[in-house]
């Protein structure tokens, strides 16, 4: 029998301007210009408020009168000596021109032009390009999967980690080989995997990196060499082999000349004293304004179609100018409550006065979403007195030292860093010897906390650091 059923649930909806808030939200200040002035492009609502500036004594020079008033004899006329022009065509060594450098190509835009070469749809290749931009600039990709696909689907189109997974896998065919792993040990396997001729220390290798990568980074190097069938004459060559692999798919010398984006701030950090001063640089919602004309227009216009096109350009523009002040407002918030947090920090910009701190405490702060929180300090830096600072990179969780008080997990790196690099590079600390080191500074960490934090810095092995020694 067919029936009806009355009942009553909640459900939770995501409106199309929430969604363009969200991505306006994640814009840095260069992005966010492009953005504005590429909607000016279709709103003929929304324009920029001109900077109006006194022009000097030479910028009033009309050069097209004078182009007007010259006839052909006058251009033509030239009592300029021969032997003068002749001279000319020399240059004494102390003047000789410099001969200017080729710019190289960014390994990014030459991935682009690889991966424009596949039979991808627009999709993929969207999804694609979006990856290669999101890659360190050792070449590896270092976000996950979910985090990934979550900022794709807020700046774009829906997607799932499963698609970037897969789209992942064209990159991989690229060059150089290796771009896009996202560990050493995944980077070391494309490279092998790519060789035309396998022998048997490159078949063992990929083996090795295939099947026990796990053991491999924890050192378990007794259970390896029963799995792999290997005695340890054999083994040591395995690792040596290993180790004369390039750990990054770019290299450092390409990467050195590659071509830098400046960083703008966001948010500039000033102290007078006891005091701060914070200011949201960039974008602000006075420099554009409402079209004066169109409104006048829109007054006169007795075409209904016309009149309603008019009113929702308006809208629009009503509506991304308020957007944007309210990205600002949100900035300074957020890194107010950063700034009361992290106060001994910013005092001496050193690290390990850094305290912990996740997206949870200054989204109670502020009275914010973490979701926000997070994109609003994702791709934004602030300009301090001890230097230029990646907002996200404040946000790390806490460990508990020995005394019981907790401290930043960056601190631990930063420390663990600091002791590699020290180390007799022919006789280096293995990782059970650097929990001995850190705990005699006072950090009580898991031997496997210790291989995490080492991998995140891209160090390799004990082993591994004494053959390169």
């Amino acid at each position: 029998m067919i029936s009806q059923h009355q009942s009553q649930q909640q459900t939770q909806k995501i409106l199309p301007q929430q969604i363009q808030l969200l991505n306006l939200f994640q814009y840095n200040s260069q992005e966010l210009l492009l953005h504005l002035r590429q909607e000016m492009e279709q709103n003929p609502y929304l324009e920029e408020v001109a900077e109006h500036k006194e022009e000097g004594p030479c910028d009033k020079y009309d050069l097209q009168a004078e182009a007007e008033y010259k006839d052909w004899d006058e251009y033509a006329y030239n009592d300029v000596p021969d032997y003068k022009q002749e001279y000319a065509n020399y240059f004494n060594e102390s003047d000789m021109p410099e001969r200017p450098l080729a710019a190289p190509a960014d390994f990014r835009e030459e991935a682009k032009r690889q991966l424009d070469l596949l039979n991808l749809t627009d999709r993929q290749t969207a999804i694609g390009n979006y990856l290669i931009d999101c890659l360190e600039d050792t070449g590896l990709l270092e976000k996950d999967l979910d985090t990934l696909a979550d900022d794709f689907s807020f700046s774009q189109f829906l997607t799932t980690p499963e698609e970037i997974e897969s789209i992942l896998g064209f990159i991989h065919t690229l060059e150089p080989v290796g771009i896009g792993a996202r560990s050493i040990g995944e980077s070391w396997l494309l490279q092998l995997r790519s060789r035309t001729h396998k022998n048997l220390m490159v078949r063992k290798a990929i083996d090795l990196l295939e099947n026990y990568y796990e053991d491999f980074k924890n050192r378990r190097f007794e259970k390896l060499m029963d799995k792999l069938e290997l005695v340890e004459v054999e083994f040591r060559e395995l690792i040596s082999f290993l180790s004369k692999m390039p750990m990054r798919p770019v290299a450092n010398d390409v990467h050195s000349l590659s071509p830098k984006n400046n960083i703008v701030p966001d948010v500039e950090i000033l102290r007078n004293g006891d005091d701060y001063t914070i200011i949201v640089c960039g974008i602000h919602s006075e420099q554009f304004r409402l079209s004066d004309t169109l409104q006048e227009s829109m007054d006169q216009t007795k075409d209904k179609a016309a009149l309603q096109y008019l009113r929702s350009k308006m809208q629009s523009a009503n509506w991304l100018l308020y957007a944007v002040k309210q990205r600002n407002e949100s900035i300074m918030k957020i890194t107010k409550a950063i700034l009361q947090m992290q106060r001994a920090y910013f005092e001496e910009g050193d690290i390990n006065l850094l305290q912990p701190m996740v997206l949870k405490h200054i989204a109670d702060k502020v009275g914010l979403d973490i979701s926000t929180i997070s994109r609003l300090t994702s791709n934004k830096y602030a300009q301090t007195p001890f230097g230029t600072i990646h907002l996200k990179e404040l946000f790390t969780e806490g460990i508990e030292n020995k005394e019981g008080e907790v401290i930043s997990n960056r601190v631990i790196r930063h420390a663990l860093e600091e002791v590699i690099e020290r180390e007799d590079k022919r006789n280096p600390y293995t990782d059970q010897q650097l929990v001995g080191i850190l705990l005699n500074r006072g950090y009580k960490v898991a031997r496997r906390t210790v291989a995490k934090y080492r991998d995140l810095l891209h160090i390799p092995v004990a082993q591994v650091r004494a053959i390169w020694a």
